[in-house]
């Protein structure tokens, strides 16, 4: 092949990739990656568990994590079937426009990126105030909480533009690194028999452990745990075989999760013992501390030095979700770019694949969410972090719930599938079970957001407010196309 030859090909091969993401680029375990590092571990243990077991039902805080994991899986069922169907960067919003109309579709558009945005800002906030404390622990310098942040939303930018395999690879040393000290302590724990009171198997699965306490906040918080296994999807268009690819990535991402967080936190009941975990937890919660219910057994467990690496490990599972929830975000502006409801500009890709131009736009976005709140001299952790999660929750369930009633609509009408398991009795049940975890959300919001009720009404209404607009803009600009025509 000559020289002039070599240049024609290329540049047809660039030509044909142009706005399209890098495809063969991901398998199973690196969407698994992608997804864990969303689920940020150790935060979700460290963090939710203490609150779960505290406010919620007590020693039957598992029970409410298995729970929340058979919702999610019946959920996935039609997702997954879907997915067979449909693979696109934009995956909810697809989704729910192939059953519920373009509208419809355009307005979930609008929830999802908001929701994504705001969680990845709301992760900043804890991050950022993580990593003040580490520093002047270690070194005695005082360095505002902000500042790390920005710091950090620079680091994440290039390493989201530096393409997808990069940032699968960093993100598994993390995950790896905070799985890895969890589930040990998690298997010690088990293979020792227990705490001082045994393994307690009964007194955190059983009916009367399950429903004691008030179980609808521990289950709230086991469900917001789970938030970020749905991005599988939206790696498809970069993965191998997406069609098998994507669905074994999703299965075994609701198994993985789901055991882990139902494992270790029975685990750490067991270590404290069922009798005395609801106290304990309390106690880190009074103390301003809640890593503590989890910090302290570990140590126990393993010696002193957990101390000083677990924070480390903490601040680094904030980071691997950062990176996660950056690329998802990221790649909805990708999406939304191509299908013309945002500028074509977000389609640009760079020689590595990676949609630099809708980063970039992620990335304004995420300094616009964080910044007010250091002006304003917010604590990070008690408006930023509690306000952002909360709404994040609360718009990604809505999209789970309008996502399995697409399902069923789409396959419905199209007979693209006709299984009933898979295409109406699992999404079906799947929606109830969603239905049910968003009135416990509603009527805990106050409790998961660590606010007063006013604020709670403000930031529940953003959702519903997000999603009007996604749908009036998407209206507008079919009219504006229509004209044009």
């Amino acid at each position: 092949m000559d020289s002039q030859t070599a240049v024609a090909t290329q540049t047809a091969h660039d030509a044909s990739m142009a706005g399209r993401l890098k495809p063969n680029s991901l398998g199973v375990l690196g969407i698994l990656f992608f997804v864990l590092s969303a689920q940020a571990p150790l935060t979700g243990i460290a963090g939710a568990v203490p609150i779960a077991i505290a406010i919620g039902n007590g020693a039957g805080a598992p029970a409410a994590y298995l729970a929340a994991g058979v919702v999610v899986l019946l959920f996935s069922v039609g997702f997954v079937a879907m997915g067979r169907h449909v693979v696109d960067a934009g995956a909810f919003y697809t989704y729910i426009g192939k059953g519920l109309g373009r509208a419809t579709g355009s307005g979930s558009a609008a929830v999802a990126l908001f929701s994504y945005c705001a969680v990845q800002a709301c992760m900043y906030g804890l991050y950022g105030s993580i990593m003040s404390g580490l520093v002047e622990y270690h070194t005695g310098a005082q360095v505002a909480w902000w500042v790390w942040a920005l710091v950090t939303m620079a680091i994440v930018q290039v390493l989201g533009a530096s393409g997808i395999e990069m940032g699968a690879k960093i993100l598994a040393v993390f995950v790896l690194a905070e799985f890895s000290i969890l589930i040990v302590f998690a298997l010690v724990t088990l293979f020792k028999g227990g705490g001082p009171e045994g393994l307690g198997l009964t007194d955190s699965f059983s009916p009367s452990a399950a429903f004691q306490g008030a179980p609808g906040v521990a289950l709230m918080f086991a469900v917001a745990s789970m938030f970020g296994f749905e991005s599988t999807a939206i790696y498809g268009e970069e993965a191998r075989e997406p069609r098998k690819t994507v669905p074994r990535a999703t299965y075994l991402s609701v198994a993985v999760v789901t055991g882990f967080f139902a494992f270790t936190s029975w685990m750490l009941v067991s270590a404290h013992g069922a009798s005395q975990a609801t106290a304990e937890a309390g106690k880190a919660l009074e103390s301003g501390d809640a890593t503590a219910f989890v910090f302290t057994p570990i140590a126990a467990q393993f010696g002193g030095w957990v101390n000083d690496v677990l924070p480390i490990l903490l601040a680094t599972s904030l980071f691997a979700g950062l990176l996660a929830f950056h690329n998802s975000a990221n790649r909805y502006l990708f999406s939304l770019g191509r299908e013309g409801l945002l500028p074509r500009g977000l389609t640009a890709i760079n020689r590595r694949h990676s949609p630099w131009v809708a980063g970039t736009v992620q990335t304004v976005i995420a300094v616009l969410l964080v910044v007010p709140f250091a002006v304003l001299g917010k604590d990070p952790v008690l408006t930023l972090f509690s306000w952002f999660s909360g709404v994040a929750v609360l718009g990604i369930m809505l999209l789970y719930f309008l996502t399995s009633v697409s399902v069923v609509v789409f396959f419905r009408r199209s007979g693209a599938d006709t299984r009933p398991w898979n295409t109406l009795i699992a999404p079906v049940l799947g929606a109830l079970g969603i239905a049910g975890a968003i009135w416990l959300i509603v009527a805990n919001f106050t409790t998961l957001i660590g606010g007063d009720r006013t604020t709670a009404l403000w930031l529940q209404a953003t959702v519903p407010v997000v999603m009007i607009l996604g749908v009036i803009a998407a209206r507008l600009t079919r009219s504006r196309a229509e004209t044009t025509d």
